[in-house]
């Protein structure tokens, strides 16, 4: 008898478990979470509410987020042994995550969104990983330069130049960022320097006018939020910024303006990750997905200042917007305008030496 009761025990918990698949799973119904909440890892804008919303709405819970104020905190904070699910470099800083195996292939076919991606960002070297897999998920493009008080430093105005971080006028009011993708290579530019590709005696110069730049500093940060601060209160002239510090003051109505001296600005495109052992691998491409969303892409030009790898949601975005930005609706011919940001090599040496040098070291 009992041996009865066990066969009919199995049979009852197989049919039970037939009809959860159909509705949960096989049956295309909604998803229910199998596990828990996955970890985006991002630059502090890029985890606002529209960026979640699409995974929000599909699982009916909160991602976790985790901000890092640069890639090199990141890589840093990963190799020690932390583990998120998704994260968001540069395409300048991806292949050294690769290479120190963090990361792993994204199969493009489980992305309702990624055709809304520009041909363009798409299609950018060394992203390919083989079989409809990228390495990187290209989420949006902007620039670093130098942002200024117009009423400030009024002579810089008709005549961008970035020799404003060395004027001994302002000594004590510019401020440079930390991250050694943005300001080596736009120190370096000033002297004639490639830092994409320099040798060791031009590296030494380099060096020597990143020390004279920190002698000029009032702050060393990458804090958006320090740096607008600094720039509304006339605390400071000029900095070293990100575009969307500029489109902030911008929109305030701050007498501000964004260099694009001749030779153009520095340009970057930041993009998706996933950790090679994420927790939840449908999670994770959900949660890439939904930061491609239009109603992503839409937010991040119009409230961040930024543009989104999503050129299909610009459709609706006004000419305006775009030109109170100075940004373009050609992104191919944007990206070529000025100086493309690259992986450094030695990347490690200069991050230590740069490090050094800020410190006063």
């Amino acid at each position: 008898m009992g041996r009865i009761f066990g066969i009919i025990a199995i049979i009852v918990l197989a049919v039970a478990g037939y009809f959860a698949w159909k509705t949960y799973g096989g049956g295309g119904m909604t998803q229910v979470a199998s596990s828990g909440p996955p970890t985006l890892y991002q630059w502090e804008d890029y985890m606002d509410p529209p960026f979640l919303a699409a995974y929000k709405a599909q699982y009916k819970e909160d991602p976790n987020v985790k901000i890092f104020s640069d890639e090199d905190e990141a890589f840093a904070t990963m190799r020690a042994g932390y583990k998120p699910d998704v994260m968001g470099p540069c395409y300048y800083e991806f292949p050294r995550w690769k290479e120190a195996g963090l990361i792993q292939p994204i199969d493009t076919s489980k992305l309702k969104n990624w055709s809304k991606i520009s041909a363009a960002l798409r299609n950018l070297p060394g992203m390919d990983a083989g079989n409809g897999k990228v390495w990187f998920v290209p989420h949006y493009w902007g620039n670093t330069s130098v942002t200024f008080r117009t009423d400030l430093a009024p002579e810089y105005v008709n005549k961008p130049s970035w020799e404003i971080l060395f004027d001994p006028k302002y000594k004590g009011r510019i401020a440079v960022m930390d991250g050694v993708d943005d300001t080596v290579p736009l120190i370096a530019s000033m002297i004639g320097v490639n830092a994409y590709n320099m040798t060791e005696d031009e590296w030494k110069k380099v060096q020597e006018k990143l020390r004279e730049v920190v002698k000029q500093a009032r702050m060393v940060t990458s804090d958006d939020t320090a740096l607008a601060q600094g720039l509304a209160s006339g605390e400071l002239v000029a900095a070293i910024t990100w575009r969307v510090t500029y489109a902030t003051l911008h929109k305030e109505g701050k007498p501000v303006a964004y260099m694009n001296p001749p030779g153009g600005m520095f340009t970057y495109v930041c993009g998706l990750v996933m950790h090679k052992d994420p927790s939840d691998e449908a999670k994770a491409l959900a949660l890439i997905d939904s930061a491609l969303s239009n109603e992503a892409a839409v937010y991040t030009i119009e409230h961040i200042g930024d543009e989104p790898a999503n050129e299909t949601a610009l459709d609706k975005v006004p000419n305006a917007t775009f030109e109170a930005l100075g940004l373009s609706r050609d992104v191919d011919k944007f990206l070529k305008s000025g100086i493309f940001q690259q992986r450094l090599k030695d990347k490690d040496k200069i991050v230590n030496a740069w490090t050094e040098i800020h410190a006063g070291l």
